[in-house]
């Protein structure tokens, strides 16, 4: 079984830490727009698709199992992420939706043939462990509905990026892109039945259409041809630490002392993490 190396450049690791941080403002804008959730997902992914599009010189429709399991995957992670956010606790949503890991160090090696690591399970433990220290004071039972979607878009996630890491030696960004179609499609008689949301409301739908999915998945699209598929999940669970970054922007809170504890864990996990990986790739190289 071979493995892919990591990249020499650092730019798609970087391009995954701002495509955590564009994810990061998804929880907080979701929760502030009075609207029906499939509504919101359905106008967010018209925006997105609108702003990928116009990413696309050439779009290379080839109709593929990949492309198009992809385009399904994508378009349920993002519905099933906005439901859930309806329906249970933000903090519930991400470390349900975060165990994605699991399933691409699971299905990756059969798939993708990329080899999962013991340092990989170790990384996923410890970052689960750090966003439950995150989240310690706001984890909930309650919503059981809103975490069996949360459950579901954390398999629909992992599946999603298997099969844009699939295209790699293509372009995945055609998934994203006709995966944002998909989920228009299924939102359109929501948002032209329901009331416009307040000016604020489509504020935040602006946002989140260009910035929180349409660059991010831009973004997105352009690393994982780049790096293994656990690597990408891996990265972009930093977005829920990034959350009180728009807390502290928008309202001057800081963060409590579970928050900075569990922060820690995760970065300091993430980031060893890749410099070990580096490190093996350069010995490997030299060999």
């Amino acid at each position: 079984m071979k493995t892919t190396r990591s990249p020499k450049s650092p730019l798609p690791y970087i391009l995954l830490v701002v495509t955590a941080l564009l994810w990061s403002s998804g929880g907080f804008l979701v929760k502030g727009i009075e609207w029906h959730p499939l509504a919101i997902a359905g106008m967010r992914s018209f925006i997105a698709a609108t702003v990928i599009r116009l990413s696309i010189r050439k779009p290379e429709l080839t109709w593929s199992l990949p492309q198009m399991g992809g385009a399904l995957c994508y378009a349920a992670t993002v519905i099933l992420y906005v439901l859930a956010n309806k329906l249970t606790t933000a903090a519930n949503v991400v470390l349900l939706m975060y165990t994605a890991p699991i399933y691409v160090i699971i299905f990756g090696p059969w798939f993708l043939q990329e080899r999962a690591r013991r340092q990989d399970w170790l990384a996923v433990g410890a970052v689960m462990i750090g966003i439950v220290v995150f989240f310690f004071d706001r984890l909930s039972t309650e919503g059981l509905t809103g975490n069996l979607l949360a459950v579901l878009s954390g398999m629909t996630f992992a599946w999603m990026t298997l099969f844009l890491r699939r295209q790699k030696r293509g372009s995945p960004l055609e998934s994203v892109f006709l995966g944002n179609v998909i989920a228009t499609i299924i939102g359109l008689p929501f948002f032209l039945t329901e009331k416009l949301p307040e000016i604020d409301g489509i504020l935040m739908l602006l946002a989140m259409g260009i910035f929180q999915l349409g660059v991010s998945y831009v973004l997105y699209a352009k690393a994982i041809q780049k790096v293994r598929a656990f690597e990408a999940v891996l990265i972009t669970m930093i977005e829920p630490i990034l959350n009180p970054f728009w807390v502290f922007l928008l309202y001057a809170e800081i963060p409590g002392r579970w928050a900075l504890v569990g922060g820690m864990i995760v970065l300091v996990t993430v980031t060893s993490h890749g410099m070990a990986t580096a490190k093996a790739n350069r010995q490997r190289a030299d060999n």
